[in-house]
């Protein structure tokens, strides 16, 4: 009888230690492709602030929550699910995916860049604007939240098909787990920093009312410090699909033998990485900065096609 609890015991211990072993995988798994994916990561998280911003305080929060759940109905009831059948049945097709994927990032970076050179020039089309004005508080909190459930159920395709190219040589157990942790947490720390980004404003005014001298002038900093971020986070979300695009062109176009451009950016980054002390990490910026050359004209020709070539047709 002893000897057969033992037993028991020793079997419960051996699957106990199986299931540790591959919640391990998963989560080393997951954590290898969130990490490939923060490029798109950095992009959400910026973009999104700017569909809850112009509504009441007291709706700020609601609107991210709304927009939040639209982004997990998009990764588990379409993307999730689609990707998984994807690594089953046609893996072949992941790269290619990736690439139309990249392609496109590259394609609304550009976009933005144009856009924001043009404001600069002072032509703009007011027309948007005028439009939301003819809406209700509900129909524009509708639309905006409409808006950037479609905007993000792009960026989370992105994100899947980047994290399904990092764990596509694992078993399929091991993918399905990993979407689904990177599925949760990212959008967990996407939208929670989102919430926080739009609501400091009233944290520092709130702030800013209280006694303390200090807390006076942190509130009044948070306040007069809003837009220089929205600003920042804007860059760094445009700079952030430019090198991710143009990474997911690179690898692509490794991956059917066309060398000939990727041998030019993987040589200037090692090149670049020589730098004594700081090769790592000048590698790095210089991968980044060829990445982005390589996405600025990607996305340029897109522009262009999408643009201006029916302009000139017409």
């Amino acid at each position: 009888m002893a000897s057969g609890l033992a037993a028991l015991l020793d079997d419960v211990a051996a699957i106990a230690k199986l299931a540790a072993a591959s919640l391990d995988d998963v989560t080393a798994a997951a954590g290898k492709a969130g990490s490939k994916a923060i490029g798109v990561v950095v992009d959400d998280a910026a973009v999104t602030p700017g569909y809850a911003m112009g509504f009441t305080p007291e709706r700020e929060l609601p609107i991210v929550w709304k927009i939040a759940l639209g982004s997990l109905r998009n990764k588990f009831f379409f993307l999730l699910p689609g990707a998984l059948l994807l690594s089953a049945f046609a893996p072949w097709a992941v790269t290619p995916i990736l690439m139309i994927g990249g392609a496109y990032l590259c394609f609304e970076a550009t976009e933005k860049i144009i856009e924001a050179v043009a404001k600069t020039t002072g032509k703009v089309d007011a027309s948007p604007k005028v439009t939301e004005l003819a809406l209700s508080s509900a129909q524009l909190e509708a639309q905006k939240v409409s808006g950037a459930i479609r905007t993000d159920f792009i960026l989370s395709g992105e994100i899947m098909a980047i994290a399904l190219a990092t764990v596509a040589d694992r078993p399929f157990a091991i993918q399905a787990g990993a979407l689904v942790v990177v599925s949760l947490a990212l959008t967990i720390a996407v939208y929670g920093v989102v919430g926080l980004i739009v609501k400091m404003d009233d944290i520092g005014v709130h702030l800013a009312a209280r006694q303390s001298a200090a807390a006076k002038a942190f509130g009044r900093g948070l306040v007069k410090s809003m837009p220089h971020l929205l600003k920042g986070l804007a860059f760094v979300g445009t700079a952030a699909m430019l090198w991710v695009g143009g990474g997911i062109i690179v690898h692509g176009l490794e991956h059917f033998h066309l060398n000939t451009v990727p041998h030019i950016v993987h040589d200037l980054s090692k090149l670049a990485g020589q730098v004594p002390g700081f090769g790592p990490v000048t590698e790095w910026l210089a991968f980044a900065g060829g990445a982005s050359i390589v996405g600025l004209i990607i996305g340029g020709i897109i522009v262009a096609i999408v643009h201006f070539v029916p302009k000139r047709k017409h």
